[in-house]
């Protein structure tokens, strides 16, 4: 009976330890100096993009798996992608002024799907011609 108690009062402690560890990564970050640092920023990454572009540029780094959050799980990464877009960055709204993102969700189901497949092939085709503007100022050095 005391061993039943015992394994009961280690699962709790490994339960506690757990949702404290959750906590600590919610409330922090680990700054330049990889240090912990528990008030994170409020400050976003603005972007030149309207909304589908910004979807459109992390769909294809997601879908490619050029960055990734989980490299097994499809839907996990894609449901984490999302999230770290919403609270990260912020896109260029009507009058050139920056808007939060609210949801993403949609944006990143029509770049999954075909029915905005012109759209893609235009900002796939635009995003090419920027890499390879790029690529000729470096080799011109």
């Amino acid at each position: 009976m005391k061993s039943e108690k015992l394994a009961t009062l280690f699962n709790h402690i490994l339960k506690l330890d757990e949702r404290l560890c959750l906590l600590e990564n919610l409330c922090c970050v680990i700054g330049r100096d990889n240090k912990m640092q528990f008030f994170p920023s409020k400050e976003k990454c603005k972007s030149r993009y309207n909304k589908i572009d910004l979807a459109q540029l992390f769909y294809v780094l997601m879908d490619e798996r050029i960055l990734f959050f989980d490299a097994i799980d499809e839907k996990n990464n894609r449901s984490k992608f999302q999230f770290f877009i919403e609270n990260n960055f912020t896109y260029a709204g009507d009058g050139n002024g920056q808007s939060k993102i609210k949801s993403i969700s949609r944006q990143f189901s029509e770049c999954k799907g075909y029915t905005y497949r012109e759209k893609q092939i235009v900002f796939l085709q635009d995003l090419i011609i920027r890499l390879q503007e790029r690529k000729r100022r470096i080799e011109s050095r």
